[in-house]
């Protein structure tokens, strides 16, 4: 498995990296300088990862790197359905905020890999989870609708059906 980049940079939310990232949502995120950042990372490296059944956690943001991951299969499951940007684009945005489970609660795929956070952090922490779900929607819509006539990608989607580590967040 391929692991982030980004070990040991930045504080951390009960064992989730919280890293900067390029966005305009509203967040707990600090925000980016441009170069790449966690979101990039794992859009690059989802391709790869998605074929691994095990995951050997080395750092905090090898967490918010799997949280991404999954997340990605979840839209790339939602967009499915939806044979326009602008379908995928509403599907994608009532996904970023709704449902956002945090390690520790019913539906949390992964409990055993993350850490229960506190009440305090909890609350930090699923304001986190949005702001890289708005932000990863986004940056996953132009590389899925990136056909000049505007259907989605059979590259992208041919991983719809895969399940990283064999898991879908919502679904312990």
């Amino acid at each position: 498995a391929y692991h982030s980049s980004f070990a040991n940079q930045g504080k951390s939310i009960g064992n989730v990296a919280l890293l900067p990232i390029n966005t305009s949502y509203k967040g707990p995120a600090p925000k980016g300088d441009g170069s790449p950042d966690i979101i990039e990372e794992a859009l690059y490296l989802f391709k790869a990862n998605i074929w691994f059944k095990n995951y050997e956690v080395k750092s905090d943001a090898d967490r918010t790197l799997i949280y991404l991951t999954l997340y990605i299969s979840e839209c790339l499951k939602k967009l499915q359905k939806c044979p326009t940007k602008n379908a995928g684009t509403k599907e994608l945005y009532t996904e970023a905020l709704t449902n956002v489970v945090i390690p520790g609660e019913a539906g949390f795929p992964l409990s055993s890999l993350y850490q229960k956070p506190s009440k305090s952090d909890g609350d930090l922490m699923r304001l986190y989870f949005t702001q890289l779900r708005q932000e990863l929607g986004v940056r996953l819509l132009e590389k899925v609708y990136c056909e000049p006539d505007g259907k989605p990608s059979k590259w992208w989607m041919c991983f719809s059906r895969k399940k990283f580590m064999d898991k879908r967040l919502g679904q312990p």
